[in-house]
C-alpha cells in the first residue's frame, strides 16, 4: 500500500474542490462544477485504491471505480449522483451539449449538490486514509 501515493491523489482531488469553490456561484460555469466534482470523486476513489495497495486503472467512470473500492469504504455513496457525474464528465469538456442533464444544463442547485457530494466523498476518504 502506498500512503504517499494515496495522499497525492487526495491533494489533487482537493485542487478540484477548491476550483469548485471559486466557480460554484457562476451560472455560466455550472457544467464546469460538474466536471470538477467528477474529477474530485474519481481521484478520491483512486486514492482508496492506492491506499489498499490495488492497481489504479486508467478508468474515469466513478461508477466503475466505486465498484472497486466500495467494500473498503465506511459509507455508501449515491449511485444516481455518480451516474450524473459520469454522464456530465465528457459532455462538460466539449462544445455542443455542454454538460447537459436530462433537464438541460446543470442549475446552480445542481452545482451545489455536486459540490456537497464531492466534499462528502473527499472528507470520507480523507478520514479513512488518515
Amino acid at each position: 500500500m502506498s500512503k504517499e501515493s494515496a495522499r497525492a491523489w487526495l491533494e489533487s482531488a482537493l485542487a478540484d474542490l477548491k476550483s469548485i469553490e471559486y466557480i460554484k456561484d457562476d451560472d455560466f460555469l455550472t457544467h464546469m462544477v460538474a466536471f470538477h466534482a467528477q474529477q474530485c470523486v474519481e481521484k478520491c476513489f483512486k486514492a482508496m485504491l492506492e491506499y489498499a495497495g490495488q492497481r489504479v486503472p486508467k478508468e474515469h467512470s466513478t461508477l466503475k471505480l466505486y465498484g472497486l473500492v466500495k467494500n473498503e469504504l465506511p459509507a455508501d455513496f449515491e449511485i444516481d449522483m455518480l451516474t450524473d457525474l459520469d454522464d456530465l464528465y465528457i459532455e462538460s469538456r466539449y462544445p455542443g451539449d455542454l454538460g447537459l442533464l436530462p433537464h438541460g444544463k446543470p442549475t446552480k442547485d445542481d452545482s451545489r449538490e455536486f459540490f456537497e457530494f464531492a466534499q462528502y466523498v473527499f472528507d470520507t476518504v480523507k478520514k479513512h486514509i488518515q
